[in-house]
């Protein structure tokens, strides 16, 4: 009866409102500003990457630098109406995982997770570093300093995402909007000129257009291709963190989604028509945008406000993967391929634990990298289009299978993004392969195995757990309690008192060493147990050397031995100090027993907390 009553006030609960986590959740305008900075942000680095590529054929290469951002703007276009799809379809977010679960089997889907978790972590160190590389462009002066502003940033926005995705899609609206802002007027006040109004960013930095190279060839324009996607990094975000958003989630994910594709394209497009208009040539240590917005505002006050806001935006972009990583890691932890504290929330919806372990992975990248940029962009793309690959041929499957109004166009859409993603994925890898991206080629499978390795692990502990079989009833069994003293107090007498109502035979026992006071004290204490007389036997337990948990965890074997069918618990009592400071006064000799007790015996531990009000 009482189980039915639960049930249906549950139900009753769920159906009379609107669900009070909602305010911890996103609205569409809050959604694009937590988990869009990545792909917004990577306007940045993405046109750079083509630039960069095509510079090996010189000025007639990068004349290619608008056919070739077309062509990533209409992968774009389609990667948007996707992942739309994806949303629709997979509303508990997960994105390519969520696909190949469903329609690729489980160890392609593990595949894609490992991506989208390689993807999220290089994000985070590629963001922060490409945001400061923002910053030393226009302030030079900082750029031996660039790995500690890169970790103080990272801090930063692990505080923010602490305090909820909510809470910090607040913080990031104004930043982005600025940044936005910031884009489209160098994009329209360039349009207006007839040339660089000023080359000051550019002077004195060499260029690194080859001199004598004119031929441009189909593999070197794959590789632009394949470069500038990274451009396309974020785009999938939305549709892994699909249940951080209010009701209707589907629809306002895709919203969102929408407003991304068009905003990020609109960008692409517009900084390469400046880039061919200009006939702009990158240079070692100044970033093309600082360029961009040098000849088309002037190197003045307007070219800083780009500049920062760039590093702004570009530092916290790294917010897309303290959005969607999290929410990847629940629904893993649900599956058993995680340890299952990821699934867990704190206050404010937050995946705490999720938070706090990308932000010491990505760290330790900075460390590795040495806040350079363009040592990470080669393992960043890599798992950006295994992910996009993968969840595009699902998505041609799932049409296949659910079909319905118009599901071949559908499918043949997924279909040319599988088959351009794909080829990027390889074009990068052969390219990139001597360059570092050989480490994601051996991280992604060991992250594969890491998974299985978890999954295994957690279906042994449920086979020997019985989960999913009726248990055997519950029998009683003799109860025998345990009891560490060292000496008669208010909280050996509490201790005591609870172990004669939780057991059938108590026993105290305490540690007694062989020097002089020990044994003084020893004999004091069972003078005082002799008058005392509790009705309960004091055991003295020798010992030779100096510890407390060894003794006792013998003694709760022999008992084992000496009473194989009884119930042994050790109660183990421990004040509580009224003031957090006063912990520092305690000995810790409780926690020593019962890591002892627990490590070496099967006794169930018991804390009896005795607090000092």
């Amino acid at each position: 009866m009482s189980i039915l009553t639960a049930r249906s006030v549950t139900a009753e609960s769920t159906t009379a409102g609107p669900d009070p986590g909602d305010r911890h959740r996103l609205t569409a305008l809050t959604g694009l500003a937590a988990l869009s900075l990545d792909a917004l942000a990577s306007v940045a680095y993405g046109p750079e990457a083509i630039v960069l590529v095509l510079a090996a054929a010189g000025g007639h290469g990068l004349g290619f630098t608008l056919p070739v951002t077309l062509a990533i703007a209409g992968l774009l276009a389609v990667l948007v109406a996707s992942y739309r799809q994806v949303i629709a379809a997979f509303p508990d977010g997960g994105g390519s995982y969520a696909v190949a679960k469903r329609h690729l089997g489980r160890r392609t889907s593990l595949v894609a997770a490992a991506s989208l978790v390689l993807d999220y972590v290089l994000n985070v160190a590629v963001a922060v570093t490409a945001g400061v590389a923002a910053l030393t462009s226009a302030f030079p002066e900082l750029y031996g300093d660039r790995l500690v502003i890169c970790l103080a940033v990272l801090a930063l926005i692990t505080a923010v995402n602490l305090r909820g995705i909510v809470e910090s899609a607040k913080v990031f609206i104004v930043p982005t909007a600025v940044f936005v802002v910031a884009i489209f007027t160098l994009i329209a006040v360039g349009l207006f000129r007839d040339g660089p109004v000023s080359t000051a960013a550019a002077d004195g930095h060499a260029s690194v257009v080859a001199d004598n190279a004119t031929t441009v060839g189909a593999l070197l324009l794959l590789k632009a291709f394949a470069s500038g996607c990274s451009a396309l990094t974020g785009v999938e975000a939305i549709a892994n963190a699909v249940p951080s958003f209010r009701e209707p989630r589907a629809r306002r994910a895709q919203h969102a989604e929408a407003v991304l594709g068009g905003l990020l394209g609109a960008m692409l497009i517009g900084l390469a028509v400046l880039i061919s208009r200009f006939e702009l040539r990158p240079a070692d240590g100044v970033t093309v945008l600082a360029q961009l917005a040098d000849a088309s505002l002037g190197h003045n006050w307007a070219f800083y406000v780009v500049q920062f806001a760039t590093m702004v935006l570009l530092a916290l972009s790294a917010n897309t993967s303290f959005g969607g990583l999290p929410v990847l890691l629940e629904l893993l932890a649900r599956d058993n391929f995680v340890p299952h504290v990821f699934a867990l929330k704190a206050d404010r919806q937050v995946h705490r634990h999720g938070v706090l372990a990308l932000a010491a992975v990505s760290a330790a990248l900075l460390l590795f990298s040495g806040g350079d940029t363009n040592t990470l962009v080669p393992l960043f793309a890599i798992g950006v289009f295994v992910g996009f690959t993968v969840a595009q041929t699902g998505m041609v499957l799932h049409w296949r299978r659910e079909r319905g109004t118009n599901w071949r166009g559908r499918a043949l859409l997924n279909g040319a993004g599988a088959l351009l993603t794909g080829v990027g994925a390889v074009v990068v890898t052969a390219t990139k392969f001597h360059d570092g991206a050989w480490l994601i080629v051996i991280a992604l499978p060991l992250l594969v195995l890491a998974l299985e390795t978890v999954h295994r692990a957690y279906t042994r502990i449920g086979e020997r757990l019985g989960i999913g079989r009726v248990p055997e009833p519950p029998c009683r069994a003799r109860s025998l309690v345990v009891v560490p003293v060292v000496g008669l107090s208010k909280l050996t007498c509490e201790a005591l008192n609870t172990a004669v109502s939780l057991g059938d035979e108590v026993r105290a026992v305490t540690v007694t060493y062989d020097e002089p006071a020990d044994r003084e004290t020893a004999a004091a204490l069972r003078r005082d147990w002799e008058l005392w007389n509790p009705g309960v036997d004091l055991v003295e337990l020798p010992s030779a050397r100096r510890t407390v948990g060894g003794p006792v965890a013998a003694y709760v074997r022999k008992v084992h031995e000496t009473h194989p069918g009884a119930r042994v618990t050790v109660l183990i009592p421990e004040t509580e100090p009224a003031r957090r400071w006063q912990r520092i006064l305690q000995n810790r000799r409780g926690a020593v027993v019962a890591r002892a007790v627990r490590r070496n015996t099967d006794a169930a531990i018991c804390r009896l907390r005795f607090r000092l009000t």
